[in-house]
């Protein structure tokens, strides 16, 4: 009797970035529900056994892929920071801050919601030192200002999830359809400007 059994390749050369690829694509269209290892296996044409050489379960590829996004989004925020010539440009290096993760979310809504939720998920320690390496940059910002006294308090981490936190929900609100997309570069320069201007000394020093 002729073996019937599926055969499709087990080896793969790049078979974790291609699922990876290939999980982002049906995020994208389906959202996570529609995530599974056993579909993607059959979307990159590998046997069903295949991906579990790179993740364990479902879990571990939604992880990876939330790990992954924060990397894109680090290396995103980095550029869009170190473009900005003038190092001592606070302003301008801030907006520019802003502006990166706020294309980056709304480019990529499914994915960082999906960000969003697996760094709080206990156990997930990869996605959150992802997470906080691509965040830690905005403290960076921050820290240089207070030292060189145009911004006040002793708590960079904490001031910058002020500004963090009003990025996210104008990117949230936008994603939701609150808001046109005609007005985001506005309300982001807005945003950054009044952050500014609450967080600078109220005495000069």
């Amino acid at each position: 009797m002729p073996d019937t059994t599926e055969r499709r390749p087990y080896h793969h050369g790049n078979l974790r970035t291609d699922l990876l690829d290939a999980a982002e694509r049906r995020l994208r269209v389906h959202g996570v529900e529609q995530l599974s290892l056993r579909d993607l296996a059959r979307d990159v044409g590998v046997s069903h056994a295949a991906p579990r050489r790179h993740f364990a379960d479902r879990r571990a590829l939604l992880d990876a892929l939330a790990e992954s996004g924060f990397m894109r989004l680090g290396a995103k925020l980095r550029a869009a920071v170190n473009g900005i010539d003038d190092k001592d440009d606070l302003p301008a290096r801030l907006q520019a801050f802003a502006w990166a993760y706020v294309q980056f979310a709304t480019e990529n809504a499914e994915l960082t919601g999906l960000m969003n939720s697996r760094k709080r998920r206990p156990g997930a320690t990869v996605v959150a030192e992802a997470a906080a390496a691509a965040f830690g940059q905005i403290s960076d910002l921050i820290e240089e200002g207070q030292e060189r006294g145009e911004l006040e308090g002793d708590d960079p981490e904490g001031i910058g999830l002020i500004l963090y936190a009003t990025v996210l929900g104008i990117t949230s609100m936008l994603n939701s359809g609150m808001i046109e997309p005609a007005r985001l570069e506005g309300l982001v320069g807005t945003a950054v400007t009044q952050f500014l201007r609450g967080a600078r000394p109220t005495e000069p020093r």
